[in-house]
């Protein structure tokens, strides 16, 4: 069999986003997948929403930090970049319960050796138009309605899966099999029930 084309599409703020970029990494231990990173922004996706709250929007914002910092990092270091410096990150946010700020990009970045390179570029807003491109090519492929994050396997893209947690091994493998089956039926949409439970780190 060859090697299966997958792509996600995350941003920093989403714990959600991080469980199933957790859930891609072990599947790429029992599975053989390339996966490419992708940004996408929950702020540009909701800014405009008049049913969004302003405290909301305020972080979301603040999130474009470190997608700037990633988004430069690819253009300077290549695109395998990105899966690191967003596991960094993502370790800081979403386990060490670390608030967007100075503070966060500096501690990534210095855990990287990134600290001088790239820490200035988090206020850049002229990486948004890059950052834009991204998102937008990832909502081209599932429409307006969703949000991260958002998977393709091969030319079918998907919002989700959504999981908690993220399981681990052979279980991974299995999750990622049932997802390729769906994919491969041009009628499938989408399977939804209530979440019972919150992101599940460990």
């Amino acid at each position: 069999m060859s090697q299966q084309k997958v792509s996600i599409w995350f941003d920093t703020l989403c714990p959600w986003a991080w469980m199933t970029s957790r859930w891609l990494t072990e599947v790429e231990k029992v599975r053989d997948i390339d996966i490419s990173w992708n940004v996408m922004s929950l702020y540009f996706l909701n800014k405009d929403r008049t049913s969004i709250s302003v405290e909301y929007l305020d972080n979301a914002k603040l999130a474009l930090g470190p997608l700037r910092i990633i988004t430069k990092a690819e253009k300077l270091y290549g695109s395998k970049i990105k899966a690191d410096l967003y596991t960094a990150f993502g370790e800081e946010i979403h386990l060490n319960k670390m608030k967007f700020s100075d503070e966060l990009n500096k501690k990534v970045l210095l855990k990287m050796n990134f600290a001088d390179d790239l820490f200035n570029f988090a206020q850049d807003v002229s990486l948004d138009e890059a950052i834009l491109d991204s998102h937008n090519s990832g909502l081209t492929k599932v429409g307006e309605d969703v949000g991260t994050p958002i998977i393709s396997v091969g030319d079918v893209a998907f919002f989700g899966p959504v999981i908690s947690p993220a399981p681990k091994g052979e279980e991974a493998g299995k999750l990622f099999d049932s997802v390729v089956g769906v994919a491969s039926y041009s009628g499938f949409f989408e399977i939804k029930r209530t979440r019972t439970v919150k992101p599940i780190f460990s």
